[in-house]
């Protein structure tokens, strides 16, 4: 098993181009965020719990947590464990009458279950150190010939992944809790997770 390190949603946020709704993840006591893009319903469904939102009948995601309660099964964790292709991986982490099973799910639907089963929320290091982002992060150029196949590739990746989420970043700001509540009830149509 891949070294696992928690982080912590830190917003969700719309995106200014294309309403695509984006879930940030901030590792603990570090200024590493992991950008994740997510559907309208689970962006929705991640907000409702993070604001304690009083709702008169459960939704999905409440109906998956009442069933781990009525079945004896307790949520521990939720993983983010791969990235393929662009796709991120998760898994739920559940025990079951003493034993410990993983169940394949989306990152967006662990979320929204995490948040309401108050559980802590894990990445693998591999994918954070391939997808994380740290603010104002400065790409060097290699200072070798030696270094410059390998490191040169790994900068030109680091730069790929940071121009999809320059806008993004150019108008995060973590201390703007209304801002990010109004932006969070936008409920227009786009695309879902793959």
């Amino acid at each position: 098993m891949s070294e696992m390190v928690e982080v912590v949603i830190e917003s969700l946020r719309v995106s200014l181009t294309n309403q695509q709704r984006i879930v940030v993840l901030r590792e603990l006591h570090v200024d590493r965020y992991l950008p994740i893009w997510i559907g309208p319903f689970e962006a929705e469904s991640i907000t409702i719990a993070l604001q304690e939102i009083e709702i008169a009948r459960p939704q999905t995601h409440d109906l998956v947590k009442n069933l781990f309660g009525a079945l004896g099964a307790r949520l521990l964790r939720v993983e983010i464990s791969a990235l393929r292709d662009d796709v991120f991986y998760g898994n739920l982490v559940l025990d079951a009458n003493g034993e410990t099973i993983k169940v394949d799910s989306r990152p967006s639907d662990a979320l929204a279950l995490a948040v309401r089963a108050h559980v802590p929320i894990l990445v693998a290091k591999e994918v954070l150190d391939k997808a994380g982002i740290v603010p104002q992060e400065t790409i060097e150029t290699p200072s070798s010939e030696a270094d410059s196949t390998e490191n040169g590739e790994q900068t030109e990746i680091k730069a790929e992944r940071l121009s999809i989420f320059e806008d993004f970043l150019e108008n995060l700001s973590m201390n703007d809790e209304e801002n990010n509540q109004a932006e969070n009830t936008d409920t227009d149509d786009s695309p879902e997770e793959k």
